[in-house]
């Protein structure tokens, strides 16, 4: 590789040396992937084979002649071996289809719908079953049109391969490979399999995605490349060593594969859904106990337990939380980042740990020119650039990437007036590139660019004076994993001299800093876990402010991906793994690993990453996060998918999902208020309020028909309840919260608290309306003194309807605003009209009844409905007021860590106002300023008064970094 592409593929010689036994859950003795960054190989270090994950190769594949198989024999070993693809659990729409209506929640929908069979009311079967049906669609479509993103990113990638057979050079699917398939490696192309390369010149292959390594690996006969990287120098015949499951890709995909468990979101649902079917359960149980005991027919009984029932199923909490979840995804979809499982959003609004790779993720994995050192008085970097570009062919495209470096950076105008005489590619076993050219006044010269230490060896010219400081300088910028391309000149009949070396390095994305503090700003901690050399993740680390305690995957255990992990993982690994601020030179296991130790240990953790390496960890993440270009697997394995460049998206993603979490929350404590409000209501009037008896005293005549011995709401009633305040309060997902400042958990205990508290308000204020208009026809009743005048048996029904109806919507707007009044925060636009479309719909139904006397309901007197309507607003204040009380009860008594969940909000919302205020830019750019001094300014000085100090011998100089003047030699 031209300009010193050092790295080497795995020898043979190097696999035997580190060749270990296969460990389960042991410690390494080493990591495998050791190796120095040391200043002999360019400041590169040579990888070592992977002991855990070795390739078995049968040798009796392999013996493939120069025509490659025949038809006959790969048609064989298909049906023997299998695609050359990997395993995916893919669940048919079919299923997923049925599972919306086989949950919890389902389940006791289908149950209602049994039980209104066996009594034969039909019209209200049908309305639960069109209830069943949409719910379930809607959660269908929203999860299908997710799964129909990520179908078609990975329909985008349809891999192909050049293989010889029958003697014949073709194209076919990659999935059509077999073992022992001669295949051509050419630059440009994957490789599609993992094949063995033949005799012939040396190829470079890009392993980045599956290792982690920012430069090619240099691959010669016997050394096994595997799939999924690229070749970028080169070509070569191979021959296919492994296909499908058993590549290096395909037990990587094994542990991706073992990750099959329900998201937190539904586990949260099931537990709220649980606590409502109890409390359902234990008062329908009670009542029907009271109503058989009171010889009530069995099927009259049976009727009204249907009834609680029903009133208890939350049924519009799948599709408002799936619907509220959408319209985020549809957000984050505008920032280019999409979202392949919508439950994810919930799990980001909690995110508190944040693993990260660092090739292609926090850096560009890309080369960039860092600074420049001359040991020539008067050369500045354009003079060093200019003579590494005369050892390339600058005319015509760059072969590998420290040309493209390199002639991306210079000027190649003056490079014309040159004459390349002759030109000698790179050598990997010299490890250099060399040019004779003639220079403007007819000089021969030869010039060299290579590695630091092999080009040093053949300085005769200057060697001596500056080898001591050379090397030292070449030691310290391999310490901070920083490349060098030395560059030295010799002119005819003149010995060699090192003119100088670039320094260069992979660097971080341009926001990727200001990403990782807003990150943390939002309480989120941010690790490093990188296939990557120490030293590299050392310096990307410090650029990054990320600290630089990075440990080597020797301290982690190995486990065999064919397994479970050990649930003491967290235990025996956790407390290291969150004392550091990453991990170097680790395998996709190791990744895998760390990952699920840190959620052992009850971190919900998220992982971004973009190569096959990152597959399995961010599988087994909370959020798994797939940057811009990230491989097919690392897509497949993802929750979000970004598809443009930089990480900034994913804190924006942080302040979305917390905003939705805040949105579905509020849902969940109004929605258990008013299923709480109901079963209280029929609780109590089946127990207390009997119609024909004292204080009441209803009579046939009255009613005209025989009076009820029990108070109960038409079920007619509480269909238009839950299809008009259910249907309505979908737009509570656009509603105006304010996101939290650190992450979000469900607190259930609160939750529930807060929203029994809030319904048994409302239930207190139903059973006092009832009371009051039921009591209407006696003489010296509370109407008849509020010249209300008496009600009939219809209307209380009617007025009941209406009050319930008003006190849902209204309990919304107080349980949307946690810890304050329900004035503190405006309601969103959509919210506050469907508030108010709902509220005239169910009014203007009570003023003009249209379902007949068939319903037993009336229509209400306008005098009726706006008392009703006052009533509701009077009790809403008193149930706002009482929630607040509650909240500074919570608070004070610190129940379910409430106040101390509340300080750290409060502290972190101050922080992040003083970090990106006014005042916290000034305090920002005072820091920046000392860093400046201290890494620029402070190095000059010091340089300045050295260079005063001594003289200049022989004509050479001390090394000078950029941004030094040439006046200073």
């Amino acid at each position: 590789m031209p300009g010193g592409g050092l790295m080497r593929g795995f020898s043979k010689k190097e696999k035997d040396e580190s060749e270990m036994a296969p460990l389960r859950y042991t410690p390494l003795n080493g990591s495998g992937n050791e190796g120095s960054s040391g200043n002999g190989d360019h400041a590169t270090a040579p990888v070592s084979a992977e002991p855990e994950m070795e390739l078995e190769i049968d040798e009796s594949l392999m013996n493939t002649g120069e025509d490659g198989l025949t038809t006959t024999e790969a048609t064989a070993r298909l049906r023997e071996f299998g695609p050359n693809a990997l395993e995916e659990k893919v669940v048919p729409k079919w299923k997923k289809f049925v599972a919306q209506f086989t949950g919890p929640m389902p389940c006791m929908i289908w149950t209602a719908i049994f039980i209104e069979g066996l009594i034969a009311d039909w019209p209200n079967l049908f309305v639960l079953l069109v209830l069943q049906i949409v719910n379930g669609t809607v959660g269908f479509y929203e999860d299908s049109k997710a799964g129909d993103a990520v179908a078609a990113l990975k329909a985008s990638l349809k891999p192909q391969a050049q293989v010889k057979r029958d003697g014949q050079w073709k194209n076919i699917n990659a999935a059509h490979l077999v073992p022992g398939d001669r295949v051509a490696l050419n630059a440009g192309a994957g490789v599609p399999a993992d094949c063995r390369v033949c005799a012939g010149p040396p190829i470079d292959i890009d392993q980045a995605a599956l290792t982690g390594e920012s430069l090619p690996v240099t691959f010669s006969e016997g050394d096994v490349a595997k799939m999924g990287s690229t070749v970028v120098r080169g070509e070569i015949d191979a021959i296919v060593a492994a296909t499908g499951g058993n590549t290096f890709f395909g037990k990587t995909a094994s542990m991706i594969q073992s990750v099959d468990e329900v998201g937190h979101f539904q586990k949260i649902l099931i537990r709220i859904t649980t606590f409502l079917l109890g409390v359902s359960l234990f008062l329908v149980s009670i009542c029907l106990i009271y109503m058989l005991a009171n010889s009530e027919p069995f099927l009259d009984a049976l009727a009204f337990a249907v009834v609680l029932l029903v009133a208890s199923i939350p049924i519009a909490m799948q599709v408002v939380c799936t619907t509220t979840m959408a319209l985020g995804s549809r957000k984050l979809a505008e920032q280019k980042a999409i979202v392949a499982r919508l439950s994810a959003i919930e799990e980001l609004a909690g995110m508190n740990m944040l693993c990260s790779d660092k090739t292609g993720t926090l850096t560009l994995n890309k080369m960039v020119l860092q600074d420049y050192f001359t040991y020539v008085p008067g050369f500045t970097k354009e003079h060093i650039l200019r003579f590494a570009a005369l050892a390339a062919k600058w005319k015509e495209p760059a072969k590998d990437a420290l040309d493209t470096l390199v002639l991306n950076a210079v000027d190649k105008t003056p490079l014309d007036a040159y004459e390349q005489l002759e030109y000698i590619p790179f050598d990997p076993v010299k490890k250099r590139t060399e040019a004779t050219l003639r220079d403007p006044q007819g000089r021969i010269f030869t010039v060299t660019k290579g590695a630091p230490n092999v080009l040093l060896a053949l300085c005769e010219g200057n060697r001596a004076q500056i080898e001591d400081e050379f090397n030292r300088t070449i030691e310290e910028l391999a310490e901070r994993g920083i490349r060098a391309l030395a560059v030295s000149v010799a002119y005819q009949g003149e010995p060699m001299k090192m003119y100088g070396f670039l320094t260069f390095l992979d660097p971080p994305r341009p926001d990727t800093k200001v990403t990782i503090e807003r990150a943390i700003e939002h309480g989120c901690d941010v690790k490093m876990i990188t296939g990557d050399h120490a030293a590299i993740a050392k310096e990307t680390c410090r650029v990054l402010g990320m600290g630089t305690n990075i440990l080597k995957a020797d301290v982690l255990p190995m486990v065999d991906t064919k397994e479970q992990l050990p649930k003491t993982i967290g235990d025996d690994y956790g407390e290291m793994i969150e004392n550091v601020n990453g991990f170097a030179q680790v395998f996709p296991e190791h990744k895998f690993l760390i990952v699920e130790a840190l959620r052992q240990r009850g971190w919900s953790c998220g992982m971004t990453g973009d190569g096959v390496n990152d597959a399995p960890a961010l599988k087994r993440a909370d959020i798994g996060i797939a940057v811009q270009g990230a491989t097919d697997a690392a897509r497949a394995a993802s929750d979000i998918i970004l598809t443009a460049p930089g990480l900034s998206v994913i804190v924006d993603a942080i302040v979305i999902s917390r905003s939705i979490f805040q949105r579905m929350k509020n849902y969940v404590v109004y929605r258990v208020a008013c299923t709480i409000q109901l079963l209280a209501f029929f609780f109590l009037t089946i127990l207390s309020v009997h119609p024909k008896e004292a204080p009441y005293n209803w009579t046939e005549e009255q009613l005209g028909e025989p009076v009820p011995n029990y108070f109960v709401l038409p079920v007619i009633s509480l269909v238009i309840i839950t299809i008009l305040n259910d249907g309505t309060i979908i737009s509570i997902a656009y509603d105006y919260v304010e996101p939290s400042p650190i992450p979000e958990r469900w607190n259930l205990p609160i939750v529930f608290s807060v929203a029994t508290w809030l319904g048994l308000v409302a239930v207190m204020s139903s059973v006092m309306l009832l009371h009051m208009g039921l009591n209407s026809h006696n003489k010296g009743s509370t109407f008849e003194e509020w010249g209300m005048g008496e009600m009939t048996y219809g209307q209380v029904y009617t007025m009941m309807y209406l009050k319930v109806s008003l006190s849902d919507f209204l309990t919304v707007f107080s349980a949307r605003v946690a810890n304050g009044f329900a004035t503190d925060r405006k309601p969103g636009t959509a919210l506050l009209s469907a508030a108010v479309f709902a509220t005239i719909i169910s009014t203007v139904l009570s003023l003009n009844w249209p379902f007949g006397p068939a319903t037993k309901m009336e229509s209400l007197t306008t005098g009726q409905a706006v008392f009703t309507w006052a009533y509701c607003i009077a009790w809403f204040l008193v149930q706002d007021l009482s929630k607040v009380g509650l909240y500074k009860l919570l608070l004070n008594f610190d129940v379910a860590g409430l106040r101390t969940e509340l300080e750290l909000k409060e502290k972190r919302a101050l922080e992040m106002k003083g970090q990106t205020g006014v005042e916290g830019r000034v305090n920002q750019l005072e820091e920046a300023l000392k860093e400046v001094k201290v890494e620029r300014i402070e190095p000059l000085e010091r340089e300045v008064r050295a260079l005063r100090e001594s003289t200049v011998d022989n004509g050479s100089a001390r090394l000078m970094p950029s941004g030094s003047s040439s006046s200073m030699i």
